[in-house]
């Protein structure tokens, strides 16, 4: 409840913005429109309460969005203006829903009386953002503010996390409402029951080879905390899904890997042979199950335990052998609790040998090995790094040869969104100064997002970006190489210069060219009291961790 109860009437513009507050929302991330005008006025009264982060683009708005989301596990809250804007937004609400991140986009959508006209950047947002967005809603009734927004932020937190797209009519932003009281969304989690962690527990007693593989979102620290005494006292191996590599510290030694593009041969194996497989919050999707090919259904339904927070999911791919709906840091300290006399010592040894010597530097054609720099990231950062990326082939090497020690420190989208990693750097810097934020990115993901250097140094966020330039879309370059060799189109790239283009904006830059000159352009772009960019110059020979270009189509 606000203050706001013997009050004079309002616009409903600013009862959203105190509904907002009543939700503990203190970050918006914006491309300014003329369609919420009323928002960005309302705003304007409490800045000293919710901060507004003016992007470059609707896109880096919408990833700066969902990187808090990711952060933080309260919905980010975007605000961008119809047609265009929405439309450039809508990248950032497919990473949310493709990742499970909790996240709301607030519209400005055309007059009421306008609709079905074909007016001015009319778009019908509930058809465009149906099958993307958890709800999809047009707010036209100004009376009913705290209900809309109430559901928006329950929607996006409650079951399987996700974005919702809330539309706002600009006529009805401006129209007055009486003061009402805002009610805050308080979600009870609801976890295992005692027989359901019985049965599991059971399960495991008598598996020979189990795996334990974790992923989602909206895990705490505390229920990771007690999972991994657990899984330590009975030597469980342990995996994680597609880019939640930092849900578990990866030295721990229980730690076998991760399962999604690039993994360990010798760890599909190992998934492959397990007799159980105990799933806590990875849906196991196409990345994960190797394009649905890890297992069968029939496997799955003698061997998976699957574990999620919404009936929706449990058994829309794949059959178990014993399926719970449950939060997952509920389910985590339950089965934390539960004695299993069972131990896998030497079945964990060797996942960990496994993981250790393809997590181990590896020999490349050029002066710049890519595998030795990510490898250092550990003794040169410390462990509390938050480390971004979005897509290519150099996030191979990134999260082949990273090791995470801590959460959160992985931003990376599982939908596969180039240009993610460095907007997603800003709002983690932004959120937590104190931390080390380094954005990862190729030559082509760079620059679909670098005008947001910009928004970087408008606001002090001090992250350092390493760019990694071979010239080319690598990812398909490569695909290009196996299916149709010696048909190169569309996949080489005329780059800037990057180190005159980071100072432009004012941010300190630097090239790298050889492996041992890493540690000394880290150092100083730590140092430089201004975001910075290292320009890492690599061969398109290396095209990828273990893989050469000219041997893609031997």
């Amino acid at each position: 409840m606000t203050d706001t109860e013997d009050a004079p009437n309002m616009s409903a513009a600013r009862a959203l913005v105190e509904a907002l507050l009543a939700q503990g929302v203190d970050h918006v991330f914006c491309v300014p429109g003329e369609s919420y005008l009323a928002v960005l006025d309302a705003l304007a009264d409490y800045r000293d309460r919710i901060r507004v982060i003016t992007c470059r683009h609707e896109a880096g708005a919408a990833n700066m969005a969902e990187a808090y989301g990711k952060l933080t596990g309260r919905p980010g809250i975007c605000m961008v203006t119809r047609g265009p804007g929405a439309t450039h937004a809508s990248i950032g609400v497919h990473t949310a829903q493709q990742d499970s991140t909790p996240m709301i986009l607030f519209v400005g959508q055309i007059a009421r009386g306008d609709r079905g006209r074909g007016a001015f950047q009319e778009v019908d947002y509930q058809q465009m953002f149906g099958s993307v967005a958890k709800w999809a809603v047009e707010l036209d009734d100004a009376t009913r503010v705290d209900e809309i927004v109430h559901r928006a932020f329950s929607t996006a937190l409650q079951g399987r996390r996700g974005p919702v797209v809330v539309a706002l009519p600009e006529d009805m932003l401006v129209e007055a409402v009486a003061p009402s009281p805002f009610h805050p969304v308080a979600i009870r989690a609801s976890g295992l029951t005692s027989e359901t962690a019985l049965a599991i527990a059971e399960r495991l007693e008598t598996a020979e080879r189990p795996l334990m593989i974790l992923g989602g979102s909206g895990w705490d620290n505390a229920a990771l905390s007690a999972l991994e005494g657990w899984a330590d006292a009975l030597r469980l191996p342990v995996l994680l899904s597609f880019r939640r590599k930092d849900l578990w510290d990866n030295e721990h030694h229980c730690y076998v890997g991760d399962i999604g593009l690039g993994t360990n041969p010798k760890l599909l194996a190992r998934v492959k042979s397990a007799d159980l497989l105990l799933t806590i919050g990875a849906r196991l999707g196409e990345n994960a199950s190797q394009g649905y090919t890890l297992f069968s259904r029939q496997e799955a339904a003698e061997k998976l335990i699957h574990i999620l927070p919404d009936p929706g999911e449990l058994g829309r791919v794949w059959p178990a052998a014993i399926g719970a709906v449950a939060e997952l840091s509920e389910a985590a300290l339950t089965l934390s609790q539960m004695p299993v006399r069972r131990r896998w010592d030497a079945w964990r040894q060797a996942g960990r040998t496994d993981y250790e010597k393809f997590s181990a530097p590896i020999a490349v054609s050029g002066p710049v090995n890519l595998s030795e720099i990510f490898q250092q990231f550990q003794a040169l950062l410390g462990p509390n790094a938050i480390i971004c990326n979005g897509a290519g082939n150099y996030a191979a090497w990134l999260h082949r040869f990273h090791r995470h020690r801590s959460r959160p420190t992985q931003l990376a989208p599982t939908s596969g969104a180039m240009g993610y990693g460095f907007p997603a750097s800003i709002a983690a810097k932004l959120l937590l100064p104190d931390r080390d934020v380094i954005a990862v990115a190729g030559d082509g993901c760079f620059l679909m997002s670098s005008q947001e250097l910009a928004t970087a140094v408008q606001y002090g966020a001090n992250i350092i970006v390493i760019v990694v330039d071979n010239g080319s879309y690598g990812t398909i370059r490569m695909h290009q190489e196996t299916h149709y060799p010696g048909r190169k189109i569309a996949t080489d790239l005329r780059n800037p210069d990057f180190v005159a283009y980071a100072r432009a904006f004012g941010a300190w830059s630097t090239r790298v060219e050889r492996t041992e000159d890493f540690p000394a352009a880290l150092a100083e772009a730590r140092a430089a009291g201004a975001p910075a960019l290292i320009h890492v110059v690599t061969s398109i020979e290396d095209i990828a961790p273990g893989r050469t270009l000219s041997a893609a189509h031997a």
